[in-house]
């Protein structure tokens, strides 16, 4: 059986609300993905950067994931929006919602959860 690990991620400063993304990779389901973190009305968030219209990464430039409101995450080739908080598909060609990685932020650092199905590169 499969232990949850934590993994240090950043430091809770790097992460800004609405802003820039910190972005890192992990093995999931026995594929190297990229991975990306953002903040949302003051909470971290990660998720897999893969478009679920098409696999394909959203970030229009790098570490760009929010719309020009702020609000939305969009997928850059598609228009595909997904609420930064969930994940969830909110309009545009969106076939569910991102694959969310679990997180945990305490004492100025981040870290994100091992799953199963989810490891980090040197694993």
């Amino acid at each position: 059986m499969d232990e949850t690990r934590l993994i240090l991620l950043c430091n809770s400063a790097d992460l800004a609300d609405s802003g820039l993304a910190v972005p890192f990779e992990v093995v999931y389901g026995g594929q190297t993905c990229r991975a990306f973190a953002i903040r949302y009305a003051g909470q971290a968030h990660a998720y897999l950067n893969r478009c679920t219209h098409v696999a394909m990464e959203l970030d229009y430039q790098p570490n760009h994931f929010f719309d020009i409101t702020g609000h939305w995450l969009i997928c850059a080739t598609h228009g595909a929006l997904y609420a930064p908080e969930t994940g969830a598909c909110r309009g545009g060609p969106c076939r569910g919602g991102l694959v969310k990685i679990n997180l945990t932020e305490r004492d100025g650092v981040v870290h994100w959860h091992t799953a199963y199905n989810l490891k980090p590169l040197e694993f």
